[in-house]
C-alpha cells in the first residue's frame, strides 16, 4: 500500500476538504483527488462523500482511518529505527542471561524514556566493525585479546568486574564447600563447552589455565546452558565456571551449588566499547549511568589477565 496515498487520505480526513489537504501537503487539489481515487480503487470502497462543505468520510472511510494512522506511525518508527541520532540506542551484549544484559536492564529501569535495541553479536571483531560503521552504538566486551589491540578510534572503559563461581552438582566432592580456593581446583575437571577458540573469553580462560594449572575442558557440542546444567547435575566428576551475576533457572531437583572462588578470585572484566565520534545523544547517558553504578573489587584479592583493559 502506497504510503503517500495513505498520508493523503489521513490529511484529507482531518481537514475535511481536499483543497486544505492539498495546501498542507504542498500538492495540487487534483493530485489529492487522484491519490484518493487510487486508494479507493485499490480498496474497492468509497472513502469520502462530496458535500457542499467539503468531503466527509463514509462508513468505510471511518473504519479505515484508525488503521491508516497506525500505518503511518509504523512507517515512522521503521524510519527512526535506522536514522542516525533518532533511532533507538543499539547496544551489543554477549548473551541474554549475562551480567551485561543485567547492566542494560538496570539502565532501562533508570531511563525508561530512552529507546533501546539490544543486539547479540558473537565476537569482538564483529562488534568493533559494527561500532566503526555506525551499525551499533556500543558493545559490552571483556577484553581486547592479546595481539589484537582496539583501533585508536574506539574508546573503552571497564564497568564491571564479575567474580567467577564454581558450579557443581550435589554429588561433587566440593559441593558442600562454602568457598574454594583456586589451588583447591587443581586436578578437578571443569567443563565449559561454550568456549570458542579465537574469542576474547577463550583468551581469558587460556590465561587462567596457564596461571593456576587448572583443567578446563571445552570438548563436546555446546547445546546451551540448560543442557550444561543437566550434565553438571548428573555428573559428579564435572564442574563448570559461571559468572556471579549470570541469571539461570534450573529445576530444584538438580541440587546445583554455586560456590565462590577465592585466593585470588578470578574476575571477568566487562568493558563498554564505543566510537569516539558516535553522535547518539543517549550514549553519554549510558556511559554516565555505568560510571555511577560501576562495581570493582580489591585488585590484591582478585585476578585478571595482565592484558585486559585497565580500570
Amino acid at each position: 500500500m502506497d504510503l503517500d496515498t495513505v498520508r493523503t487520505f489521513v490529511v484529507a480526513a482531518d481537514a475535511g476538504q481536499f483543497q486544505e489537504a492539498a495546501a498542507e501537503l504542498a500538492v495540487t487539489q487534483q493530485a489529492v483527488s487522484k491519490r484518493i481515487a487510487t486508494l479507493e480503487r485499490n480498496l474497492g470502497v468509497r472513502l469520502f462523500t462530496r458535500t457542499p462543505r467539503g468531503a466527509e468520510l463514509t462508513i468505510d472511510g471511518q473504519a479505515f482511518l484508525p488503521h491508516a494512522r497506525e500505518l503511518l506511525r509504523v512507517a515512522e518508527r521503521a524510519a527512526a529505527s535506522v536514522r542516525t541520532g533518532r533511532r533507538p540506542l543499539r547496544v551489543d551484549v554477549i548473551a541474554s542471561r549475562s551480567a551485561q544484559s543485567g547492566l542494560m536492564r538496570g539502565f532501562h529501569q533508570a531511563h525508561p524514556d530512552i529507546e533501546l535495541d539490544v543486539m547479540m553479536l558473537f565476537d569482538i571483531e564483529t562488534a568493533v566493525a559494527a561500532i566503526r560503521s555506525g551499525a551499533i552504538d556500543a558493545s559490552f566486551r571483556a577484553v581486547a585479546a592479546p595481539g589484537r589491540p582496539l583501533p585508536t578510534d574506539i574508546e573503552s572503559v571497564r564497568v564491571l568486574d564479575e567474580p567467577l563461581q564454581l558450579l557443581t552438582g550435589p554429588a561433587h566432592t566440593l559441593a558442600g564447600a562454602r568457598s574454594v580456593t583456586v589451588a583447591q581446583l587443581t586436578g578437578h575437571r571443569i567443563w565449559m563447552p561454550g568456549i570458542v577458540p579465537g574469542t576474547e573469553w577463550a583468551a581469558y580462560y587460556d590465561d587462567l589455565i596457564a596461571e593456576f594449572g587448572l583443567t578446563i575442558e571445552a570438548t563436546g557440542p555446546n547445546f546451551g546452558s540448560d543442557a550444561l546444567l543437566d550434565t553438571i547435575a548428573d555428573t559428579p566428576a564435572l564442574a563448570t565456571f559461571m559468572g556471579e551475576q549470570t541469571r539461570l533457572v534450573w529445576p530444584t531437583g538438580h541440587g546445583l551449588r554455586r560456590i565462590p572462588v577465592t585466593d585470588p578470585t578470578p574476575v571477568y572484566p566487562h568493558s563498554l566499547l564505543w566510537h569516539r565520534d558516535n553522535p547518539h545523544s543517549a550514549l553519554a547517558t549510558l556511559r554516565a549511568h555505568l560510571a555511577a553504578t560501576a562495581a570493582g573489587h580489591d585488585a590484591a584479592r582478585t585476578w585478571t589477565p595482565d592484558w585486559v583493559i585497565p580500570r
